[in-house]
């Protein structure tokens, strides 16, 4: 597949670098050498100095020939250009990363692929959807619903209080059988080895671990797991971004109750208008006085979305130490996305990686619909349509060779979702759910070709 990425920043590199995995052609173009020195020294890709928006710099890189144009570049009016010149260039499909969500809210109204872009990718939208579902499983420091909630990828630290701790995955089965739920991935306390857990993997307490459970097995997961259900009623949100806007204004239409702390003043009374709803508190929300006048400790989660990581993880940690159950800060830097245990907050989430995962699924060869990274651990779920006559359907699960590095997380089939064990066998148009390191991911697709 010959593939054109816009934007050498995180967004575009981080792309680049999942794309290394694989035999794609790839060239990414940006007007910074530094960015682009980077990328072209770690990997395995073409790189091009010059402007995106230039049609002989698009002509030079292959756009006629391009099976797919990602603009992931810091300005969305440069990303909607870039598509619209390269699909009219040639380009066979074309994504673009915007900022604005009414892009996103009013797609109906403006036809984008008449224009020339296929996709719109929203950063600030996949944010919000992103905590809206951590604050619905609010225990859980990872979640994502695969459809519409048939299967749901949950991860969490084992307390020690859970009852399968010091068991092998055999022994836990064996000893709670009928539950509707398995673990996918595992990272023990203090250890950056993704495990893809077998039967003689041991549970310990401290773990990051990753699990893949039905509907009816949520409850079960929360007993299971040493941890109790917490319902969410008060929110507290430090900065009156883009994101802590959209996200207001969704969890007020919830009956949830918002406070939002805003340290520019005239920001904040436009904001309190916007959102009658909620209570908009002008001052600095790094001040540790502020936050105990306006009570923090009563609140049920700490949303921190401010353009500044480091304001966002001390602002945090102040309401983890002050008792707050749910604590999510919003990072811009990738390099702090793996640190949220270690440091002590529940969940950190990058838009920029929530864009770069949902534009991969454009770039998966063979029949993948979704795909969603662990936050925390080296791994990725992937969720595959499978064709008829494809190798998985041949024979039942365990004597499929599937590599070390992966299991299959689940099945959804007639629209249900089912936990299956190694003597199932998968049918064509069933959709699977696999969890694998990205070097197995090759193998891994290979299972699905016919």
């Amino acid at each position: 597949m010959r593939i054109i990425i816009a934007g050498a920043g995180e967004v575009g590199f981080h792309l680049a670098k999942l794309l290394s995995y694989e035999s794609h052609d790839i060239t990414l173009i940006d007007l910074d050498k530094d960015h682009l020195a980077y990328a072209d020294t770690r990997l395995d890709i073409s790189t091009k100095y010059g402007n995106a928006t230039s049609i002989e710099t698009l002509k030079e890189a292959g756009i006629a020939e391009t099976d797919l144009l990602i603009s992931v570049t810091s300005n969305e009016t440069i990303n909607i250009t870039v598509c619209v010149i390269s699909k009219r260039l040639g380009a066979k499909k074309t994504v673009a990363r915007i900022s604005n969500t009414e892009f996103i809210d009013k797609k109906e109204e403006v036809n984008f692929k008449e224009l020339g872009i296929d996709e719109l990718i929203s950063t600030e939208e996949l944010a919000t959807n992103e905590i809206k579902l951590l604050l619905n499983q609010a225990a859980f420091n990872d979640t994502h619903e695969f459809e519409g909630g048939e299967l749901t990828m949950m991860g969490i630290v084992l307390s020690k209080k859970a009852p399968f701790v010091g068991m092998s995955v055999r022994e836990a089965a064996s000893s709670f059988s009928g539950i509707h739920f398995m673990p996918i991935a595992i990272q023990h306390k203090n250890s950056q080895q993704t495990i893809i857990p077998r039967g003689d993997t041991i549970f310990q307490a401290g773990d990051q671990a990753y699990f893949m459970t039905t509907k009816e097995g949520v409850n079960e997961l929360y007993k299971l797991s040493g941890t109790s259900k917490t319902d969410i009623k008060n929110v507290m949100i430090l900065g009156g971004s883009g994101i802590g806007i959209r996200t207001a204004k969704q969890l007020c239409a919830n009956k949830l109750n918002i406070k939002i702390i805003e340290r520019d003043k005239e920001k904040a009374f436009l904001l309190a208008d916007e959102l009658p709803n909620a209570l908009v508190v002008s001052g600095d929300g790094r001040d540790v006085e502020l936050l105990d006048e306006e009570n923090v400790e009563d609140m049920d989660a700490f949303l921190s979305l401010t353009g500044s990581s480091e304001t966002n993880i001390m602002s945090c940690l102040v309401a983890k130490s002050k008792g707050v159950k749910k604590t999510i800060a919003l990072v811009e830097n990738i390099d702090y996305f793996k640190l949220s245990q270690s440091i002590g907050i529940d969940t950190l989430i990058n838009k920029k990686l929530l864009a770069a995962n949902s534009i991969f699924r454009y770039i998966r060869k063979g029949e993948v619909v979704e795909i969603a990274t662990l936050n925390n651990i080296n791994a990725e779920i992937l969720e595959f349509n499978v064709i008829p006559n494809s190798k998985i359907t041949q024979k039942i699960i365990r004597d499929l060779e599937i590599p070390k590095g992966a299991t299959i997380a689940g099945v959804i089939r007639n629209g249900e979702g089912i936990i299956v064990l190694g003597g199932f066998q998968i049918a064509a148009n069933d959709k699977v759910l696999l969890c694998c390191t990205p070097n197995t991911i090759n193998k891994v697709e290979k299972l699905f070709d016919s």
